[in-house]
């Protein structure tokens, strides 16, 4: 079983690296880019007979503790079955 966090800013905080990229993007003459924010994304194998429930709590709790900072991010938990 494979699962996916997502962890992005949150909104209204700044992301300086976003808009480097976003600059860096127009400068290579990429036309119609409006505004980039920048994430992370984990990828993670889960061990075989997992339970899916239990598998996305802990994922919760991992991304809470330690994946994201949820003071200025947000995150997204997918466990696909």
């Amino acid at each position: 079983m494979k699962a996916r966090v997502t962890v992005t800013l949150k909104n209204g905080i700044l992301d300086p690296q976003g808009k480097a990229i976003e600059g860096a993007l127009k400068s290579l003459g990429i036309d119609g880019i409006a505004q980039v924010r920048q994430g992370k994304v984990f990828d993670i194998e889960l061990a075989a007979g997992a339970d899916q429930a239990k598998a996305e709590a802990a994922l919760k709790a991992a991304a809470d503790k330690l994946l994201a900072n949820t003071v200025i991010e947000n995150y997204k938990v997918e466990v696909q079955g």
